[in-house]
């Protein structure tokens, strides 16, 4: 549903002062316990920030792209390492289901995704088929009234608390390619699931990632998302959306870093005078403004088209480009203008430098992004 605007503002105001009040004050114990309090995880189900992008019918609150953008831009204000703890179910998580899952389907899993009540993941990425995702080896094999799943999955976001897994797997052994991967609802509790440890990150402590095995896993044959072979239909119509949710966590990151800069620049002083006062410093910053204002801009425009029904596969490659490539430039920039002070942990900046370099890695690098606009350009003739 698209707010009225008086709501919308309530929405947004809500958010911005639980992320200024309560979630920036506990940054740095995140990062260095590597894990964000049960309390934190309780006020965000409760403010209805798990669903999102989940229908109201569902007990979602049902947000139009543009809306959840917005949302996502003021998530971005903090360490991303919160924004992940909801972003599974927000997006590639709970996608599927919403766009491709029967009456039934929904009904069982969407009201606690919703709430919630549990985490869910996208298991797609193999040791294997990382960009090339169409190179799925997991198998699944059909017996009778249940689909046998056999095969490992890697860097899955949420695994470790997942309870729901919406996995990928190759139905027709014989087809190579996208044609024939299928998509599945896995329940965690079904005998023959195994989650490896949390992998030791650059950045984003707080947010783990574990590998996955599948070992004769029987899936019910009621829980394939999608007829057999659309399973890179899926996955692929969930990124468009996935791409433009990070989009605007990276214009987030962005403006809190160009704040933050503004902030220092004018305290600090070297030969008599603010650093805010020399040029080159203004440059930064201005470079910094326009290529957040430019990413702002290109992913709320692409929101607003996807609301509008347009196809938006190209627009969401290029929001998910620039703005994941933008955010590294202006975290570079912002260890610069600190200078020594961006460089040691105490003022969070070397953090944030880190914690962005994944943008540009995950919903399909940015090499990935510049096939599919290339691709979706000369589809279009121009």
């Amino acid at each position: 549903m698209a707010f009225d605007a008086e709501t919308r503002e309530q929405l947004i105001d809500t958010v911005r002062r639980f992320v200024a009040e309560r979630l920036r004050p506990l940054e740095a114990q995140v990062a260095e316990q590597d894990r964000v309090p049960d309390e934190i995880v309780r006020e965000m189900a409760d403010l209805g920030l798990f669903g999102l992008s989940i229908p109201e019918a569902f007990g979602g609150l049902g947000l139009a792209m543009e809306d959840e953008c917005l949302v996502a831009i003021e998530l971005g204000r903090t360490s991303p390492a919160f924004r992940s703890v909801i972003g599974t179910n927000v997006g590639i998580g709970s996608q599927g289901l919403v766009m491709f899952g029967t009456p039934e389907q929904k009904a069982k899993w969407l009201p606690k995704i919703a709430s919630g009540e549990i985490v869910t993941s996208f298991a797609l990425t193999e040791p294997e088929a990382g960009s090339d995702s169409a190179a799925v080896q997991t198998r699944a094999r059909r017996e009778g009234d249940v689909y046998v799943l056999d095969g490992a999955k890697r860097y899955i976001t949420n695994a470790g608390k997942a309870q729901l897994f919406t996995v990928m797997a190759r139905t027709d052994p014989d087809r190579k390619g996208a044609g024939g991967v299928s998509a599945f609802l896995v329940p965690r509790d079904l005998p023959g699931i195994t989650v490896g440890k949390p992998e030791k990150k650059m950045g984003q402590q707080g947010a783990h990632i574990h590998d996955v095995s599948f070992d004769g896993v029987r899936v019910p044959a009621a829980n394939r998302l999608g007829e057999e072979g659309e399973g890179f239909k899926v996955a692929m119509q969930v990124l468009d959306r996935g791409r433009l949710h990070i989009g605007a966590v990276c214009v987030g990151v962005a403006e809190r870093l160009i704040a933050d800069c503004v902030a220092y620049a004018n305290e600090r002083k070297q030969f008599g005078q603010p650093i805010a006062q020399f040029q080159l410093i203004q440059g930064m910053l201005a470079d910094s403004k326009t290529e957040a204002l430019a990413a702002r801009a290109l992913v709320l425009e692409t929101a607003r088209k996807r609301d509008a029904g347009e196809s938006v596969t190209l627009e969401a490659s290029a929001s998910k480009y620039f703005a994941s490539e933008m955010v590294g430039r202006v975290a570079d920039r912002a260890v610069q203008i600190f200078g020594g002070a961006g460089y040691v942990a105490d003022y969070g900046i070397e953090r944030l430098y880190r914690d962005v370099r994944i943008f540009r890695i995950y919903e399909g690098t940015s090499q990935i992004q510049q096939v599919v606009i290339a691709r979706e350009t000369l589809k279009r003739g121009g």
